[in-house]
């Protein structure tokens, strides 16, 4: 085989190779999504369960643990804005929406304690 044929062939694998994992990604991508998903549906129902079994808990304690159940979604990688719910957050990187969310959550859970 000439040389020019050798990297023909090598050039269609590596096309080929390419296509694979850019497959893989998007399948990855949707795995993810659906298991942050599943982690928020399982966490609602937990809730759900201790809140049938518990007596009534003040407002304020719901209001807190439902804050520290989007904080540590969106600390673990996640989005919990309305525009990007459930896909991942590249490492590192903040979400203007999902910050919003946050931060309105905490300041409305303060006028109400005023």
């Amino acid at each position: 085989m000439d040389p020019f044929s050798q990297f023909s062939q090598l050039q269609q694998n590596l096309q080929a190779m390419t296509k694979t994992v850019a497959g893989l990604e998007n399948d990855m991508l949707e795995v993810l999504k659906e298991n942050t998903e599943l982690k928020v549906e399982n966490q609602l129902l937990r809730e759900k369960i201790s809140k049938l079994d518990a007596n009534k808990e003040p407002a304020e304690n719901k209001s807190q643990a439902g804050l520290k159940s989007l904080r540590n979604i969106y600390d673990s990688g996640y989005h919990i804005c309305n525009m990007y719910y459930g896909s991942h957050r590249e490492s590192g990187e903040d979400c203007m929406f999902c910050l919003d969310i946050l931060d309105n959550f905490v300041n409305h859970g303060q006028k109400n304690r005023g």
